[in-house]
């Protein structure tokens, strides 16, 4: 059989829609030009970006909201460097994505080229796959693969680098079959494992995270711990597989922790981990489970056989992916739950009391209470809207206090990179328009990929910014004060008008200083982006003071000088 002869960047986007691909995000370059050529005639949404990357952390957004690897195209050298911290993130967080780069042509190799890396050791520890493709005949190949690799097992990227001869020589050679995840099952004999040790159970705890979730595995994860009446908490930044008006919700293990649900995973005599890495974000630095032996009996399920008992030895490890475990959870026959089954009240109870507001804002003496604001948002905006955040203090408000709605209704980065909220809103609004789209974004946050709110203008992404501007890198400043209390060094930021920049944009934009007018802020704003599917940034100007909701930065400030003097 003969096939047409086609450029190398035809071939590969061809090998594209093989595979099911509808958007790619990116930065244009001059080493990638055939392929660009070839998107021109294609059926794929290529999304033009301002940095390489916000548009790494677009494709990582994309590959978590839809399962689907996230595409990402960028140039050599400079153009991957950017690229880089989505790609990290990716990695950490098991998103599905493959980054494609444009390289000198192999003529030119191992010369240092301009812009030349050698992206197999750059990218070495940060993607499942790195490969170049230096033949045109090969990249249906390899393009298999590369799909393949990022949505087997565990899911994570892959890189691919395209030098430039590469893309514009013609090849005659046929296009593949579309990839077909492949995910492990646990055997009955595991299952009937579970259930023996649930029966010997008095204080069970399922804990769910990391990737493979649907909301087909969701609703089935759901019916077992109704089931077997288990309290449910979610990992790290994974707090919207399960809807967080359930009655089993208890809270999310990470950073900050309720400390009643820390006390609850410390003393649970049975540990379901379905899921999570159980790394040190989850665990608290490794303190909530001793290693490698936990105290509770633990059951990890994880889809990639390497990570169990990697860090934790558990008593019964199964290698899974979340669709295929949950299903044959959900058929399992109940077990008798009376031992515990008024714990999932009591879990409920201890997190309604964590969540009510905080004493720094019972006083009245802060002009903007963020923990009312969080409350008009919630009384505002639907069920299902999307929150993406980056990292930052001001992210408590979002991870505490906002109730999640059913899956994928949370974007932000177990990786704790900062940039993410913004380019994975704009995101998050690109494909899934009609679904209302909030970040929350610190001011060092906001500044580091911002510029993305052109993007979002080009695109009539409407999505809505709530920008926390308390003139500092927050976080930092917070250990700062608790480790070298009064030396205040390399925190303090100048910021722009972030409302006027907004409207500089082409967005809407607002300053709100006061508790009283925010609400009517957000439904201007909500108004705005339904009306003119534009952008709208609120931006909050606080105390700085407020730093957390349990503590200021001067009660920190104090204990850490009196901790020093004594």
């Amino acid at each position: 059989m003969t096939h047409p002869s086609r450029s190398g960047g035809q071939i590969l986007v061809d090998a594209l829609q093989v595979h099911g691909v509808d958007t790619a995000f990116g930065v244009p370059g001059e080493s990638y030009l055939d392929v660009l050529d070839a998107l021109h005639d294609s059926n794929i949404r290529f999304v033009i970006n301002r940095q390489e990357g916000g548009a790494a952390f677009m494709a990582e957004a994309y590959g978590k909201l839809t399962g689907k690897p996230g595409i990402c195209f960028v140039t050599r050298g400079p153009g991957a460097t950017n690229a880089s911290i989505g790609v990290h993130t990716a990695y950490q967080d098991s998103t599905p994505m493959i980054l494609f780069i444009g390289q000198v042509g192999t003529d030119f190799m191992d010369r240092e080229a301009f812009q030349e890396i050698d992206y197999r050791r750059m990218y070495g520890q940060m993607a499942k796959w790195v490969a170049q493709i230096d033949r045109a005949d090969r990249i249906p190949e390899y393009m298999a693969r590369a799909f393949q690799v990022a949505t087997s097992g565990r899911p994570g990227p892959v890189v691919l680098a395209l030098p430039e001869d590469m893309l514009i020589a013609q090849a005659e050679v046929a296009d593949t079959r579309r990839y077909q995840p492949v995910q492990a099952s646990p055997s009955a004999a595991q299952i009937d494992t579970l259930r023996n040790m649930l029966k010997e159970a008095n204080k069970p705890l399922l804990l769910l995270g990391g990737g493979t979730w649907t909301d087909a595995a969701c609703a089935d994860v759901r019916k077992f711990a109704e089931a077997n009446g288990l309290p449910v908490a979610c990992a790290f930044r994974f707090q919207d597989l399960l809807d967080n008006e359930h009655p089993h919700y208890a809270g999310d293990v990470g950073i900050g922790i309720n400390p009643k649900l820390a006390a609850r995973v410390k003393e649970a005599d049975l540990l379901i981990a379905f899921g999570p890495r159980l790394g040190e974000m989850t665990t608290s630095g490794y303190s909530l489970l001793a290693s490698p032996v936990p105290k509770p009996r633990l059951v990890h399920i994880h889809p990639d056989p390497q990570e169990l008992g990697s860090v934790y030895q558990a008593e019964l490890m199964i290698a899974g992916g979340a669709p295929e475990t949950a299903k044959m959870l959900a058929a399992m026959a109940p077990v008798d739950a009376s031992a515990w089954r008024h714990t999932v009240e009591e879990a409920k109870a201890e997190l309604r009391a964590w969540q009510e507001q905080p004493p720094i804002f019972k006083e009245g003496s802060a002009p903007l209470d963020l923990w009312q604001l969080v409350q008009d948002m919630q009384a505002t905006l639907p069920h299902d809207t999307i929150i993406t955040n980056g990292a930052g203090n001001y992210a408590t408000w979002a991870h505490r206090y906002w109730r999640y709605g059913a899956m994928r209704t949370q974007l932000a980065p177990t990786s704790g990179a900062m940039g993410y909220g913004v380019p994975a809103g704009v995101a998050a609004k690109i494909v899934d328009p009609a679904r209302t789209v909030v970040t929350f974004a610190g001011d060092g946050e906001f500044m580091m990929t911002g510029q993305e709110l052109a993007t979002a203008v080009q695109y009539r992404a409407g999505l809505i910014l709530i920008v926390f501007n308390n003139n500092m890198f927050g976080t930092i400043r917070m250990h700062q004060e608790r480790e070298y209390p009064g030396r205040v060094s390399g925190t303090e930021l100048h910021n722009p008008d972030f409302a006027a920049l907004a409207r500089a944009y082409g967005g809407q934009g607002e300053v709100v200083e006061k508790t009283a007018d925010f609400a009517a802020a957000l439904q201007r704003a909500v108004a705005f982006t339904n009306a003119q599917k534009l952008p709208a940034v609120i931006e909050l100007r606080y105390d700085g003071n407020l730093i957390t909701p349990g503590a200021t930065l001067e009660t920190i400030r104090k204990n850490a000088q009196a901790a020093k003097a004594g």
